[in-house]
Order: C-alpha cells, then structure tokens, then sequence
C-alpha cells in the first residue's frame, strides 16, 4: 500500500479558540478521573489479597492455604501458625503433638525458606555459662568455636552457640538435649540439627556431610552395631557429635532419651541398669553416651531402623590416633599441589574467595581416590572431625590415661592444621602445626614458597 503523498504546500495551523480550549480540558478532565479511578480499584484489590482478614482465634486443624506473599528473612505473614498456639513448648517433658504438620504449615507459610529445606542444617554446639577453671581453657574453647565458625561460613550452615542450662537439674553431657529440643522449635526452616561438642573441631574444611545417604534416617551417629548388639560396650558409640531430624519422631525419641536423666526421680536406678547392661562403663552415674546405647540395644525394633551408625569416616574421630598423623597428611596434599604441566592441579593452587570454596573442594576429590576414607591405618586423607574427648580443655581434668601435655599439643596442632585450610584463601597460614605466628603466602603457592 502506498501512503498518500505529502501536499507540497503545507496548510497554516488554526489558532484555536476558547471553546475548543474548554472542549479539550473536559475531555481530558473526564480521562484523568477514569484513569485515577482505575488506579484506586487496582491498589483495593491487590491490598485485599495481600492482607487478608486474619482468623479472630488460632484454628491449628484447618487445611493450610498457600500464602499470597512470599516472605523471607524479614516478613513473617500474618497468617496463624505453631507460634500462635499457646500451648506451644520448647522443653523437655512437654512433646509438640503433630510437630511435623506443624513444621510443614510453617514452611507453607514461608515458601522462601521450603526451597533446599531437605538439606538445610542447624549446628548447635555450647558451653556451660561459667568460666572455666583450666586458666586457658577459655581461650581453648574460643579457638575451638571459631572453628566451628569457620566451617558453618564455609558451608553455608547457621550455628547456635548457647551457654546456659535450658533444663536446671540437666547439667554436664545431658545439658545438650534440652537445647536441642529448643532448637527444633526454633527453626522449623532447619531439616537437620547438628550437635558438635565443644571440645570437637573440624579437620578437614572442604568435607560436606553426605546427607543423601541419611535419607531414610532420623539419626546419625558415629559408631558400631556389633560392639552395642554383640559385646554390649558402652564406647560403641560417641554421643558427643550427632545428626538428628528435625521431625516428630525425634522429638519423641530425646523425651525417651531424657528419661535417664538426672532431672529423672529414677536417675540413681538409670545408671545401676546402664552399668549391668554395659559392664566396661567405667562410672556408675547415668550418661548420656550408655543411654543412647541403651535404646539402640535394648528398644531396638522401636527405634534402630531410623538410626544410622557410621564408621566409614571420621564423623566423630578420637584424638589420639588423628594427631600424629596430621603431619604426613598435610606433605601429602601439599605434594599433589606442587605438580607441574597439569591444569587440574593448577586450579587447585588457583586463588579463590571465600565463598566459592566448595567448588574447589569438589576439584581436589579427584585426586583423592587413592587417600582412603580418611577413617583408619593407611588413610592420607583430612580427617572430617577431630574430636578431644577425655581432655576437658575447660576444667583441665583431663582423663588420666593422657597428659596434660599431650592434649594440649595435640589441640594446637589439630586447631592450626584446620585453621590453615581457612586462612589461605585470606593469604596467610601458619609456619607450622604449633607456632600461633603467620606468614603471607607467595602467588602460585606452594609451588613457589
């Protein structure tokens, strides 16, 4: 189609007159209201399913609707969930009923944090709320949690630290359980809480938890089935570092594990039967180690098909067969970073922030193949956690089949060997595995050192 041509002589421009001034203010007049009309409709409507009206009374039993909004860190919807229920406990001795309906309301509510809420953790660690009698042992336990610090940044997991009695008569090792309770109720958004003892420290920074292999599981910890089923031992297990779901069936499983406690009228009677069932317990007091071998033992089709004991790595490693070998493991890494003309290795030395320090934790895999699980005679790998039981940093009452010197060079260099791996990528580590001192690293270390 061809558009018509232009006049060659273009045509004078009318000068209006008033009544075509006023016409035109009318008409638009007439457009500006029905536009702000429009407008006002509009911001009703979106208000309306922004905020609806909230129920006058809590109704717990209703079906859950999806929220209009979605809400993250710094929105909590008006919408009634488990917090507006009274009858709401975070302690021992009060179990949440219909704690996972609840739990999956909460994250209906905040769809935010549903998204990777299969994977995300919690680690609670803590100490007791006075200072310690050993004169380092404050400093000891403050290194011990800038470790825990560090890995949790590393990996993206939020930390509780609490140093206080959430129970009064629930002291020393069974303080943890009442603050694990609380913990649960705490953060619906957490799949997995996370209990790390005090004197329990990260070896090896890159290692991530492989959760997927806990699926069917409620409860990790580290130990052996033939030695609770078969020899009946109370060390077949370590109760200072554990992984539990945070589910109705855990609940349930802490008010039975609570049950032997010392704030228990059958406490004394507790540790009389965990001593006939376990018969190397070295002391007569009802612990909470001997009682979680008590429940897998002695109630075990009503509790052991959620309860998974790993020995395939360090999850929870002693001590005193970790340290002497921290030496030869960090030549061995060191060794693998040193090859030339091999691209993989150089992304290894490559500088890196912080925050991408996974990505290159999953490069070194590869050449790892031949270091072992890190678990046992003949394994060059970082040990996952190293944990100092038996040394007490914080009272100094160290168990007396270890010296007091060699549990404290023993943390020294299990503390730097770890805090090593952190301060590279800041460009500093330390010299060796007992000078506290630092040293800035070369471009292109270690090959250049």
């Amino acid at each position: 189609m061809v558009s018509p041509e232009p006049s060659s002589h273009p045509q004078p421009m009318t000068k209006p007159t008033l009544k075509a001034k006023a016409s035109s203010w009318l008409t638009d007049g007439f457009l500006f209201l029905g536009g702000a009309f429009l407008a006002l409709l509009l911001l009703i409507t979106i208000y309306s399913l922004i905020n609806p009206n909230p129920s006058s009374s809590p109704n717990f039993g209703r079906a859950v609707t999806p929220p209009k909004s979605n809400p993250g860190r710094h929105s909590d919807p008006p919408d009634r969930t488990v917090y507006d229920d009274p009858e709401l406990t975070y302690t021992i001795g009060s179990p949440v009923k219909n704690w996972d309906e609840k739990r999956r309301q909460w994250l209906m509510y905040h769809p935010s944090f549903s998204a990777g809420a299969a994977e995300r953790i919690l680690m609670v660690t803590g100490s007791q709320p006075s200072a310690c009698k050993n004169p380092i042992g404050d400093h000891l336990l403050l290194r011990f949690f800038k470790n825990k610090v560090d890995y949790s940044r590393i990996h993206g997991i939020d930390l509780f630290y609490n140093n206080a009695f959430m129970h009064p008569e629930m002291r020393s090792y069974w303080a943890k359980i009442p603050v694990i309770r609380a913990a649960m109720v705490a953060h619906p958004e957490a799949e997995w809480i996370w209990w790390v003892d005090s004197d329990a420290l990260f070896t090896d920074m890159d290692f991530k938890l492989p959760l997927e292999k806990y699926s069917s599981y409620n409860l990790v910890v580290h130990g052996w089935a033939h030695l609770i089923l078969d020899t009946h031992s109370w060390t077949g297990l370590n109760a200072g570092v554990f992984l539990i779901r945070n589910c109705e069936w855990s609940m349930k499983f802490l008010e039975a594990w609570a049950a032997m406690g010392p704030q228990t009228p059958d406490y004394e009677k507790w540790g009389e039967t965990l001593r006939a069932t376990f018969k190397d317990k070295a002391f007569p007091e009802s612990d909470d180690q001997t009682g979680l071998a008590y429940l897998i033992y002695k109630e075990n089709e009503k509790w052991a098909d959620r309860i998974y004991l790993e020995s395939d790595y360090y999850f929870e490693g002693y001590w005193a067969e970790i340290v002497g070998n921290l030496e030869n493991i960090t030549e061995k890494y060191t060794e693998i970073e040193k090859r030339q003309g091999d691209e993989d290795v150089a992304r290894l030395r490559r500088r890196h922030a912080e925050k991408v320090s996974e990505q290159y934790g999953a490069f070194r895999e590869k050449f790892l193949k031949d270091a072992g699980s890190g678990y046992g005679a003949g394994s060059w790998r970082r040990p996952f956690v190293t944990h100092f039981t038996g040394c007490q940093p914080c009272s100094g009452a160290h168990n007396r089949m270890y010296s007091g010197t060699s549990c404290w060079d023993g943390m020294q260099k299990a503390l730097n060997f770890a805090d090593n791996q952190v301060l590279r990528k800041y460009g500093f580590v330390h010299p060796s595995a007992v000078d506290s001192a630092l040293q800035p690293l070369p471009f292109n270390y270690p090959v250049v050192s």
